[in-house]
């Protein structure tokens, strides 16, 4: 990779790191479902009208905007407005990697190696130790939501990859506008109209910049940026950047939030990352086709 895509790429996962303290601010001013609804309804408005009209199926748009916009955002919301830490979330998240492994083998047939296998195993690993480190003092509850936020996420990651969209841009702005309408009525029904109408009254230029650096930044340039860089590099060479969206997510919360690392944490940590590099390894071996029948006589085909 070229120096300048080196810094771009380390640019997005900084973005992507200090999003969490974001949301962990944001959650001051709005109510978790809310928020992730005007996240993406910022996000879509109004670069909808921008990127032209979306290049694969409705379906696939749906399915994602479903899954990654009202699912895994929604979890994770709620999740950190339940006392989920914003470094530990930045950390935890990342176990999608290994849920993605698991879903692509259930559903794509892609049978992961050996080495796949022990950084899955070391993940997981990652996980329990900052599970018994988060049980220690913190509320199981909303850990268990970001986990679960984490398995949607592999979830949402092979619904792309079976979408295949050639432009990430497009994909992600169309994305984003299928999660406002159900998360504006979810927000309605479980957190209420007065509470929403409360917090939209008291809307200030902090807010007002929170909802734009969760929706432009991380969002239209983070995900835009991102799939530059897949469409100029292996994903090979693009993917293990994620690797320090924690690294950033981690320090962040700690110097901006005053968030303390436990030694425990840091052992989560090391775990959960190298599992993750692990799991990310290019290799994935593939059913072989059945060989043809000796009796059978190939057909010729125009």
């Amino acid at each position: 990779m070229r120096p300048l895509h080196i810094a771009l790429a380390a640019l997005v996962a900084a973005v992507w790191g200090v999003n969490f303290v974001v949301i962990e601010i944001g959650l001051d001013h709005f109510p978790p479902l809310l928020f992730s609804a005007l996240r993406f309804l910022v996000a879509a408005l109004p670069a909808v009208f921008l990127v032209g009209r979306p290049k694969v199926a409705w379906k696939w748009i749906v399915g994602v905007g479903l899954v990654l916009g009202v699912a895994k955002f929604g979890l994770l919301f709620i999740g950190m407005d339940q006392g989920m830490p914003a470094g530990l979330s930045s950390l935890v998240l990342q176990v999608q990697a290994v849920f993605t492994a698991l879903f692509a083998a259930l559903t794509l047939g892609e049978r992961p190696g050996g080495v796949r296998v022990l950084g899955m195993a070391v993940a997981l690993a990652g996980i329990g130790v900052a599970a018994v480190d988060e049980g220690a003092g913190g509320p199981v509850l909303a850990f268990v939501l970001v986990i679960a936020a984490a398995a949607c996420w592999g979830v949402s990651n092979v619904l792309t990859r079976k979408a295949a969209p050639p432009d990430s841009l497009n994909f992600m702005v169309w994305v984003s506008t299928v999660p406002v309408p159900p998360l504006l009525g979810l927000s309605l029904l479980f957190e209420g109209w007065d509470r929403d109408v409360e917090a939209l009254a008291a809307l200030d230029w902090s807010g007002a910049g929170i909802i734009l650096y969760v929706a432009w930044i991380t969002t239209v340039f983070g995900f835009g940026a991102w799939g530059f860089l897949l469409r100029h590099h292996p994903a090979s060479s693009v993917a293990p950047f994620t690797l320090l969206v924690p690294v950033f997510g981690m320090s962040s919360a700690a110097l901006l939030l005053g968030e303390s690392v436990s030694p425990l944490r840091w052992c989560a940590a090391a775990l959960l990352v190298g599992g993750v590099a692990l799991t990310s390894l290019p290799g994935v071996r593939r059913p072989r086709p059945a060989l043809p029948a000796p009796t059978e006589t190939p057909v010729a085909r125009v």
